[in-house]
């Protein structure tokens, strides 16, 4: 006999409910995203488009409105997000819902995926050569144990 130990709810017994993909605008981010959407719609799960708002501190230096400008990346995500639903919608029916943060990437993926408790996140691999270094968001995700995580190249 096993032993059952209580969960707060349970992963993985029928398939993902919800999972949480983070866009940034980048092409791996959007490739993610259809990816994301994709398994979402097999699995008649929730999808959850996260994109977290980075706040540079030089930003103000350079003259430009980083606020600003990044409200509009934000803005242009759900456009393009919208715009593919409709395209697709009398065909396949996708649930999703589209959260913004300010601050950093993996610290806005993590706060969503554990707020709507989620199955699986889905990421796009970095594009930056720095992170070959340093560790990419999606390294720190997969290092956290928590979900099982998708990286689309």
């Amino acid at each position: 006999m096993t032993e059952q130990h209580p969960h707060q709810f349970e992963r993985g017994t029928d398939g993902p409910k919800v999972i949480v993909v983070g866009v940034d605008g980048s092409d791996s981010s959007l490739r993610a995203a259809a990816y994301a959407g994709g398994l979402a719609r097999r699995q008649g799960a929730l999808l959850a488009v996260v994109y977290v708002q980075p706040v540079l501190a030089g930003g103000a230096a350079l003259g430009a409105s980083v606020a600003e400008t990044t409200d509009e990346i934000a803005e242009e995500l759900v456009a393009q997000i919208r715009e593919a639903t409709e395209r697709v919608k009398g065909i396949f029916d996708i649930r999703w819902e589209f959260h913004t943060f300010r601050g950093d990437p993996y610290s806005g993926l993590v706060q969503t995926a554990d707020e709507l408790k989620a199955d699986a996140v889905v990421v796009g691999a970095s594009e930056q050569a720095g992170h070959r270094f340093v560790g990419s968001v999606a390294v720190r995700l997969v290092k956290s144990g928590r979900w099982p995580v998708t990286v689309v190249p």
